[in-house]
């Protein structure tokens, strides 16, 4: 049994190894190396996080989600509070800077397939299943000067493998239900997770990917090894935000970090 302990006047960790055969490179040397930089790596994750937490607000979440979101009316808010505006706008500035053809998943409240437009893309391809946004889509679109606007009625698990390939995809959407909440929000490194092979195998080479992060400041190794298993480069940066006490989305500080994933 292997044994490593960190301690702090706050907390204490241990790391007990029962299989030594677990972590077994060739040296004994190079096995107690990787161990310290682990063990000493979440501990300065764990310093971090108390002074992150420390910025958060106290919101208002709204418990589990009891009915099926492909149908539900939503309010504005429901769907997309106003906070994150600022990064809708970044997303899309990541992904049409090639004005070329965009998929995006989910209309939402239309904030940013119009963000998208700004940018006299070639095409613009929406897919949404929720009839209540797809009769918003409708009107929005009425308003739209681009003639190159196309809407797939459904779920993207259903209609996406019949599209073609795409300079950019942009997937801002969110679990319909509570079982898709416990498997890609809890079970999973970020929501869009499950969604990184797809947009992979829907877009052209050099084609950009974006999506929420569920990361406020760093993009943790589990999160980058799910990238680079399907794109071949990633980039980063940071997006304020001004968050209202009351925020009733899983987010609770006032940044988030925007990634782009190039095929």
């Amino acid at each position: 049994m292997t044994r490593r302990i960190k301690r702090s006047k706050e907390y204490e960790l241990t790391l007990v190894i029962n299989d030594e055969s677990f972590i077994n490179p060739p040296r004994e040397f190079q096995r107690n190396a990787i161990l310290t930089k682990t063990i000493n790596e979440f501990a300065r994750e764990l310093n971090h996080l108390d002074r992150q937490a420390r910025t958060y607000v106290t919101g208002a979440l709204e418990p589990g989600l009891s009915t099926d979101r492909t149908q539900s009316l939503l309010t504005d808010q429901q769907i997309m509070e106003d906070w994150q505006i600022p990064l809708m706008r970044a997303m899309a500035d990541a992904i049409c800077q090639s004005k070329g053809d965009i998929l995006e998943i989910g209309f939402g409240r239309g904030i940013s397939s119009s963000m998208i437009q700004d940018y006299k893309v070639q095409s613009h391809t929406i897919i949404e299943c929720n009839p209540h946004v797809i009769d918003k889509f409708k009107h929005w679109k009425l308003q739209q000067s681009g003639q190159n606007i196309y809407l797939i009625t459904g779920l993207w698990q259903d209609t996406i493998d019949k599209l073609p390939l795409y300079d950019g995809i942009f997937f801002h959407t969110y679990p319909l239900n509570k079982e898709e909440y416990l498997k890609y929000v809890h079970g999973s490194v970020t929501f869009a997770e499950h969604f990184f092979r797809t947009a992979s195998e829907h877009l052209r080479p050099g084609g950009k990917f974006t999506y929420f992060s569920n990361e406020i400041d760093s993009v943790s190794r589990p999160h980058q090894r799910a990238l680079f298993e399907n794109f071949t480069e990633i980039s980063t940066s940071l997006v304020k935000l001004d968050l209202p006490k009351d925020v009733k989305d899983t987010w609770w500080t006032n940044s988030i970090v925007l990634i782009k994933a190039i095929k």
